[in-house]
């Protein structure tokens, strides 16, 4: 690709950095996507960006997908080419968006893995014996109890936290902000290490979440220190912050059957991200009735 052509993909990350705000882990995805298109143009030897059609884009995604990229891989790239299109588009520099009407292949839906309750209560009822075991069960406490993204939990700072309103005020996707519910185990667990918290902090660090040299606790370390707390119990399979949240939506659909509000809880622009729990939902049910109906148990 000629020069000029790959200066635009700076400008439209720029872009998204100033106005979209997104994350630097989106943005790399984002220049990833990106490069592989510039990659692709390199060996059709198209230098600018007018060239591309329709065929063009469509040559890709089948080549993409022929080495081993996953339809849900090739639906995210198209998704990056179509933002980078429509920007190419508000700057006037291509007319139409060649990548708007193609479409990755279809992907088997996965369902989430969850923790059932008593799994969960398995995890949280170890003991704990000092402050930073203490700081790790009010992590594991507040991912379950208000179904918190991982990004959403390393972010919080303790201004964040209402212990009086029972609350806390979570930065989500998008920059959007909401306020969810802490349950009782939760708030105590809270209290505990926020007591412990204050022995730790170093001056001016406002994370709610700090580390043994008192600074911000990010995103890897919570992810390995939730790791060796699941060894260390007698639950006995690998846990991560995400677990959490998939049985906190999970649980809470189970008991409330209220769609909507699970979706304002979870933070989900669309409600069909949410209805992914309806399937967990009837798969339980389905277990349920096959071990309880008369008709339905296999006979011993």
């Amino acid at each position: 690709m000629q020069a000029g052509a790959g200066a635009w993909i700076e400008r439209y990350l720029a872009h998204l950095r100033t106005e979209r705000r997104l994350s630097p882990n989106t943005e790399s995805s984002y220049r990833r996507d990106l490069g592989a298109l510039t990659a692709f143009c390199d060996v059709e030897r198209l230098g600018t960006w007018t060239k591309l059609d329709n065929f063009h884009i469509r040559t890709f995604a089948a080549r993409e997908h022929r080495d081993g990229l996953g339809p849900r891989s090739v639906q995210r790239r198209l998704s990056a080419l179509r933002g980078f299109f429509n920007y190419l588009i508000r700057e006037k520099v291509i007319e139409a968006n060649p990548a708007a009407d193609i479409r990755a292949p279809k992907a088997a839906r996965r369902l989430p893995k969850t923790l059932d309750v008593d799994q969960v209560a398995s995890l949280l009822t170890r003991k704990t014996a000092d402050p930073l075991s203490r700081r790790d069960l009010a992590m594991l406490e507040l991912l379950y109890s208000s179904g918190l993204r991982l990004a959403e939990l390393v972010g919080l700072d303790v201004g964040d936290l209402d212990l009086a309103d029972r609350t806390v005020r979570v930065l989500g996707k998008g920059s959007k902000t909401r306020i969810l519910p802490v349950g009782r185990q939760a708030l105590t667990t809270l209290r505990a290490w926020l007591s412990d918290r204050a022995g730790l902090v170093k001056p001016g660090e406002t994370a709610l979440f700090v580390g043994h040299y008192g600074h911000r606790l990010g995103a890897r370390a919570v992810q390995q220190r939730i790791r060796r707390w699941a060894a260390g119990s007698e639950l006995g399979i690998p846990v991560h912050p995400h677990l959490l949240r998939h049985s906190f939506a999970t649980h809470l659909l189970e008991s409330s059957r209220d769609l909507r509000g699970v979706q304002e809880l979870l933070g989900h622009a669309d409600i069909s991200t949410t209805q992914i729990y309806t399937h967990l939902d009837f798969a339980h049910l389905a277990r349920v009735y096959d071990e309880a109906h008369p008709r339905a148990r296999r006979r011993k």
